[in-house]
């Protein structure tokens, strides 16, 4: 089956999971470069603070949906964004769904540098990398992102 034909197979809410992501990933790679993190971030809290209606159906499952349909966008798109680029997406989303989310970077020492990593916790579970990242990176303290239900 053509990409297309099982674009079209995707449940509607997938379906606008899968075009905002596709369009947002690109987007915020140019945001991040240009105008930095923080500003992105504030950028975007802003899109999504006039949604603030409950989510419909499950949280958890919609939220899974979401990063599901976020490494697709990835994967079909454009560009391949890092995982700050793809957590910030997911963290949009959700927000605009009204799921309380996290935004979580951590960092770890391999040999002689260090790197960092991003991904997006909801009810503290891991939605877009493997459960077990807390072991391999240390999170920051505190959210990075306000959560839509405060």
């Amino acid at each position: 089956m053509s990409s297309w034909g099982r674009f079209w197979r995707l449940p509607a809410r997938e379906r606008v999971f899968f075009l905002r992501a596709a369009v947002l990933l690109p987007l915020t790679a140019a945001g991040l470069r240009l105008v930095g993190f923080r500003r992105w971030q504030a950028v975007l809290a802003r899109l999504s603070s006039s949604v603030r209606r409950p989510p419909r159906g499950d949280s958890w499952e919609l939220a899974r949906s979401a990063a599901r349909m976020v490494e697709a966008a990835n994967r079909h798109g454009l560009a391949r964004c890092s995982c700050l680029e793809k957590s910030v997406v997911l963290w949009w989303l959700l927000r605009r769904e009204a799921i309380a989310c996290e935004l979580r970077i951590g960092v770890r020492k391999q040999a002689d540098h260090f790197e960092a990593h991003a991904w997006v916790e909801h009810r503290s579970a891991v939605l877009n990398d493997a459960e077990d990242v807390h072991r391999h990176y240390t999170a920051f303290k505190g959210s990075l992102a306000a959560t839509q239900t405060e």
